[in-house]
């Protein structure tokens, strides 16, 4: 089973594509830095409530929506 982390790297990378934003994009609007962003997509830190909900109004979707895609990805890689 995926971690968390996995799941909602996942779910971002998924809807950054769906907006069509570059990751140095989403990282300039969200305020965090670029390798940052990167290090998030790829699961590789634990981020905040604060910085999740950042992220996600970059990607204009809300919290709870990007949580929810986190949430399927599970069910889908049982």
């Amino acid at each position: 089973m995926k971690t968390i982390e996995e799941r909602m790297a996942a779910a971002i990378k998924q809807r950054r594509l769906e907006v069509g934003l570059s990751q140095e994009a989403m990282a300039s609007l969200a305020g965090v830095h670029r390798t940052y962003a990167s290090s998030i997509e790829r699961g590789k830190v634990t981020i905040s409530v604060d910085v999740a909900e950042r992220i996600a109004k970059s990607l204009d979707i809300s919290l709870s929506e990007l949580c929810k895609r986190a949430e399927a990805i599970t069910r889908t890689s049982r």
